[in-house]
């Protein structure tokens, strides 16, 4: 049975020169500026087991950013929002930031 090519990723020329800003900032982070790759390489028609190959990443990492770059285009999220994670689940935190403030007071204050 033959394999499936990935969805074709078409960038506009504002999304492309917006991830060449990123990746061509010294202060991005190496885990965004890699995201920025995958979706190039995207864009070039390249699929997921080449990206992986060329950046040493796994194939489901490819799938997600691709997946993930779709469903910001078509909610028009800015270029880079999409690169950042995602939400996490779990339970919301338990003190607000003004009572963490006032702990580290009271454990610096001389007694």
């Amino acid at each position: 049975m033959p394999r499936l090519a990935p969805t074709a990723l078409i960038l506009k020329i504002e999304e492309r020169e917006g991830l060449q800003q990123i990746l061509n900032r010294h202060s991005t982070p190496q885990q965004i500026a890699l995201r920025a790759k995958i979706v190039l390489l995207a864009d070039e028609g390249r699929n997921h087991h080449e990206i992986g190959r060329e950046l040493e990443i796994g194939l489901k990492m490819a799938r997600l950013w691709r997946k993930r770059w779709r469903e910001g285009q078509e909610k028009e999220i800015p270029v880079s929002e999409r690169l950042c994670d995602g939400q996490r689940s779990g339970t919301p935190a338990k003190f607000e930031l003004e009572q963490i403030l006032h702990l580290f007071k009271l454990a610096c204050d001389d007694h």
